[in-house]
Formats: structure tokens, sequence, C-alpha cells
């Protein structure tokens, strides 16, 4: 079966990692599912030549990944509420928002960053079509709207002066609709910002572990630059963040309404040095993935050869494609505990390992504690005084 690019509908005939077939990594299981099948799709990467695009192709629809009882809540990271918290109060800065203006948030969860524009006093919109997200976010006196966003959306709202898009441009299987309803709702002069993990990092920081089923695109700089374009955008600046491992903060604007800023030129010659835009840069990723998946394996067999007992923290969808892809069961990771009350009592897909909540830990005493969102610890340092922290991405090590 031959696949098509998703933004340039060329043949997609590259593979850049193929992680076998694993379930939807979000996909958190109840004691009685567990006697159930368990659908799994094809986890394996490609690059278009023609577009130069990384991605999945769509074997899930957006609704059968994002369902009503999703169980990623934005909240439940002190660090990435500080995060939204900041970028909120230099945006205020930066476009001169007000009680005038209005603010659009897609993909917006459970009010995380809208909070903080509230607070302001600036009006304000969010876009969630998972319903226990959105509900909380309602509980917070956020308006929010529990849809999918695209061009027919947009013609239904009002234009916005900031139109803000954290982490969900990979996530949409249509990114021309996607791209193309950012377009049609933001205002002449007014601005949409994206944060997506960039892809240079994931090659270089050897982040497999952040492909997952619902992340169906893998994005450079020039590549947002080349869709964008199709639809009237211009990218003109663009941000370094640490986020997700290393992130872009891209701001878009109407082609001709602002001049881009050498910051951008710079992430464009950082990705042309890098090669993105050629096989080269994927040749040895697959490699580099199955050595950090051996090197966790042979620590979890010699912990247990020793009796030592670990366990995991973090029930992070990048650690569900991490334990399935080295096929790692309760055997060797016996529970993982996480602070979020919608995945505690359940089982990770694919594993079938147990969630436990976080102050089960004590009772349990492990030697060590996998921490499966490495892009965390210096978070969860703080919240885990006394443990040995061990991560498995780039490669092995213990803290």
């Amino acid at each position: 079966m031959t696949h098509a690019c998703r933004h340039c509908k060329s043949p997609l005939e590259h593979t850049v990692i193929d992680l076998g077939h694993q379930p939807p990594s979000n996909a958190y299981l109840t004691a009685d599912q567990l006697l159930g099948p368990e659908v799994t799709y094809p986890l394996q990467v490609y690059v278009c030549t023609s577009c130069w695009l990384v991605q999945l192709p769509a074997h899930a629809a957006a609704d059968e990944l994002f369902t009503a009882d999703y169980a990623y809540f934005s909240s439940t990271s002190n660090s990435w509420c500080a995060h939204a918290e900041r970028f909120v109060g230099e945006a205020v800065e930066r476009l001169g928002l007000g009680a005038d203006s209005r603010v659009l948030e897609l993909a917006s969860n459970d009010g995380y960053l809208l909070q903080y524009v509230q607070q302001r006093g600036i009006p304000c919109l969010g876009i969630e079509p998972t319903r226990a997200t959105a509900e909380v976010a309602r509980a917070k006196g956020i308006e929010t709207l529990e849809r999918f966003f695209g061009l027919a959306l947009a013609q239904e709202l009002e234009p916005a002066d900031l139109v803000v898009a954290n982490n969900v441009l990979a996530h949409v299987p249509d990114i021309n609709d996607f791209v193309a309803g950012i377009a049609r709702v933001l205002k002449p002069q007014g601005r949409a910002s994206i944060e997506f993990p960039h892809l240079l990092r994931l090659l270089t920081g050897n982040q497999f572990d952040t492909i997952y089923h619902e992340h169906y695109s893998y994005l450079s700089l020039k590549a947002v630059q080349r869709i964008a374009a199709a639809f009237g955008l211009e990218v003109v600046d663009v941000e370094e963040l640490s986020t997700h491992g290393g992130s872009l903060r891209v701001w878009l604007a109407h082609q001709d309404a602002a001049q881009p800023t050498e910051a951008v030129a710079a992430v464009l010659a950082n990705e042309e040095a890098a090669g993105l835009e050629s096989l080269e840069a994927y040749d040895d990723f697959q490699r580099r993935a199955e050595a950090a998946k051996y090197s966790l394996l042979e620590f979890l067999l010699q912990a247990r050869r020793e009796g030592k007992r670990v366990l995991g923290y973090g029930a992070a969808a990048k650690g569900n494609t991490l334990l399935n892809y080295a096929g790692i069961r309760a055997d060797l990771l016996p529970a993982v505990a996480d602070r979020a009350a919608s995945k505690q009592g359940k089982h990770l897909p694919g594993s079938h390992i147990p969630v436990i909540r976080p102050e089960e830990l004590a009772e349990q005493a492990p030697e060590a504690l996998l921490v499966l969102p490495w892009n965390l610890i210096e978070e969860l340092r703080q919240q885990l005084p006394g443990y040995e922290l061990v991560t498995a991405i780039p490669e092995l090590r213990n803290d």
C-alpha cells in the first residue's frame, strides 16, 4: 500500500523509522478492557521527498484517538502551566492585547493557558474536541467549544487578534485544512503563535519515543514555512524553546503584514546545515533507537537479576511508545505512578502495566524510578527527592 503526503499529496516512499505495531498511546485501559482485544496500528514514519514533511500516515481517525475521555490534562504539569503563564504575559505586551482584543486557542485542553488570558480581562475562546478536558476548562469559566478545528469552523468564528496553537499542529491529520482555518480566522494584522517539537531536536536527541499515532507530523521550520505560504501566511518570527525536549514557537502573520526577523533565517540555516531536506539526515535514526531500547532492557534485566525493584514514573504517551517498542511488561516494570487522576487505576496500552498514585510509591519501596516523561526531569527531581531517577532517552542515564 502506498501512502500519500498529507500536504503535497506526493507518494511516500522513504521510511524514517519503524517502531512496529502499537496501540494508540493515550488509550489507557480499565481492568475489564484487559480481557478484550486491543487494536494496534503501524508506527512507521515516512519523509516526503517533494515537500520534506516527515509524517505518520493517518491509520486512525482523529476522533478515534482524541476521545471524550482523553486522559491528557495539561494542568497536571506545574512547569507547563508556568510556561503558559509566561507566554501570555509576553504576548500581551508584544501585541498590545487588552479588553478590546480577542484570543482564540486551538486545542485548549483544560484551560491551562486561557486561564491567564481570562485573568487579564481579555476576551477569549477555547476550541477543544475532548469532552473531559473541555469540561474542566468550562468549570474555570472559560468559554470552550467542543469541536475539531478547521476551515469550516473558522468560518463560523469571530476573527482573532491572537490565535494560539500549542502542540496541536503535529496532531492534525488534515494539516492543510487546519492552517487554512488559521488564515481564515486571523485578523489582517493579527498573529498566530504555534508551538511544536522541532524535528531537528527529535533527530539529534534520539527522541523516537515522541512518535505516536496522535502525532501525525514531525515538523521543521522549513516545512511549516512552506505549508503556511500555501495559505497566505508567513513565518515572521521564531523562538527556540526547551519544552518537550526542544520546540519551536513560530509566529505567523498574513503575507506582507510584517518583516521576518533574523531568527527565522538563523533557524532555517541550522536546519539546512543538518541536511533535513536530504535522506542522509535520517539514515542512522533507526539504529540509535534500537541502541536505546537495548540499553533500557539490559538495565531492567540486570535490576531483576540483582533483586532490585524498579518502577516507572509518569504515564506519558511517549513512555508508552518506548515501553511497547522495547516489549517491556509488568514483569520488568511492575507499575507506573502518575499524578493524573484520569490515569490512576487504569493500565498502560499495549504493556498493560498498572498506573498507581504517587502516594503508593512509598509502600512499594522501589530502588529506582524510570522517568518516562524525561522532558520533565528537572521538575521531577524536586518532586521525588531520595529516589534514583533513570531516563532512557537519548540514552540510559542515572541521576
